[in-house]
C-alpha cells in the first residue's frame, strides 16, 4: 500500500447476529462506514475481526464480501495463514489472494513457535514466499498467540524480494519503527503503526499509516491525525488528538472488540455485541466508562468539526 498521502487502515470487526452467525448485511454497512470516514484501505480478516474464531469458509466469505462492498473503492488486505505445515499456509494464502485482496498477510507468531528461532523463523517465511508463487504479502505481529516482533534486519531481507509490501507493526517502540523504516525506504512498501500513544511521532518518522483499535470507536479521528499531524497551523488540535488517545487507551482496550461494537451502537449502527472471543465480562463500570467516552469523543468531535454519519 504505497501512498505518500498517509493513510488510515481499520482492522475490521465482524458483526455477528445474536446467534452467532456472521452478520453480512451490517458488515456492508461497517464497510461503508470505514469508507465514508476516509479510510485508505481495509484490514479485513485480522485479529478484530475475531479471525481465530472464524472457520476457513468463514474468513474467505467475510473477505469476499468485503472486497465486493469495496469495489475496488480502496485495497483491501486479509489474513491468510492459521498455522500448520508452511504447504497448507500456502494453500490458505493463495486462496486469500484469489479473492483480491492487495496483500495477503502473514501473522508472524505462526510462522515458528515462541521457543524457535529467527533463523528458523526466517527460513519458513521464505519457505512460504516461495510456495506462493507471486503473491504480494505483508507481515502482523499480532499478539496472539504470542508477539513475535520482526527486527529491522529480518524485515529489510523481506521486503528486499518485492514481495513484501505492507507491515503492521505492534513493537510499540518508535525507535523499532524508525528502525524499520531507515532499512526499507525506497521499496514498494508501508508500515502501519498500531500504538497510538506515539502516532504523530510514527508519521512524523515516515510511517505509511495507521491501523489501530481506536479506529473502530471513531474512524474519522485517526483519517483525521492522518491527514493533520503534520498541520503547523493545528498544532494545539493534533496535541489535543494525540492526548486524548492516550488517556482513553485504556478503556478502550478493555474487554475489545465488545466495547467497540458498543460504541458503534450508541453512534447509530446497527451492530450486535456478540463475539465468539471469550475476552470478559461487559460490567456496569465498564459500560460507564464507555459513556463516558462517548461524551468526551462528541465534545472533540464538535470542536474539530467532524462530522461522520453512522
Amino acid at each position: 500500500m504505497e501512498n505518500s498521502q498517509k493513510g488510515f487502515i481499520p482492522v475490521m470487526l465482524t458483526p455477528f447476529n445474536n446467534n452467532g452467525s456472521i452478520d453480512f448485511d451490517t458488515l456492508t454497512r461497517l464497510t461503508e462506514v470505514y469508507l465514508g470516514a476516509g479510510a485508505k484501505g481495509l484490514f479485513a480478516n485480522c485479529l478484530s475481526s475475531e479471525m481465530f474464531e472464524l472457520t476457513d469458509k468463514e474468513r474467505i466469505d467475510a473477505i469476499k464480501h468485503v472486497i465486493n462492498v469495496v469495489d475496488g473503492a480502496v485495497p483491501v488486505v486479509a489474513t491468510g495463514t492459521f498455522g500448520g505445515p508452511i504447504a497448507e499456509q500456502a494453500d490458505f494464502v493463495k486462496k486469500v489472494n484469489d479473492q483480491g485482496t492487495e496483500a495477503v498477510i502473514l501473522i508472524s507468531s505462526l510462522l515458528a513457535a515462541e521457543n524457535e528461532s529467527d533463523e528458523v523463523f526466517n527460513d519458513r517465511v521464505f519457505e512460504l514466499l516461495n510456495a506462493t508463487d507471486n503473491v504480494p504479502v505483508g507481515f502482523y505481529e499480532c499478539p496472539v498467540p504470542y508477539k513475535r516482533l520482526l527486527s529491522s534486519s529480518q524485515l529489510q531481507s523481506f521486503v528486499s524480494t518485492g514481495r513484501v509490501i505492507y507491515h503492521k507493526d505492534t513493537s510499540l517502540d518508535i525507535n523499532q519503527i524508525k528502525d524499520k523504516l531507515a532499512v526499507t525506504d525506497g521499496h514498494k512498501f508501508g508500515l502501519y503503526d498500531a500504538y497510538m500513544v506515539h502516532a504523530v511521532e510514527s508519521l512524523k518518522a515516515g510511517s505509511a499509516g495507521l491501523s489501530c483499535i481506536q479506529g473502530n470507536y471513531f474512524p474519522e479521528l485517526i483519517v483525521w491525525l492522518c491527514d493533520h499531524y503534520n498541520d503547523a497551523s493545528l498544532t494545539n488540535e493534533v496535541q489535543r488528538v494525540q492526548d486524548f488517545l492516550i488517556e482513553n487507551m485504556d478503556v478502550m482496550h478493555n474487554v475489545y472488540p465488545i466495547v467497540s461494537k458498543y460504541f458503534l451502537q450508541k453512534r447509530g449502527l446497527n451492530i450486535s455485541t456478540f463475539t465468539r472471543r471469550k475476552v470478559g465480562a461487559f460490567t456496569q463500570t465498564i459500560t460507564n466508562e464507555i459513556e463516558l467516552l462517548y461524551s468526551n469523543y462528541n465534545r472533540l468531535q464538535n470542536d474539530l468539526d467532524l462530522k461522520v454519519a453512522i
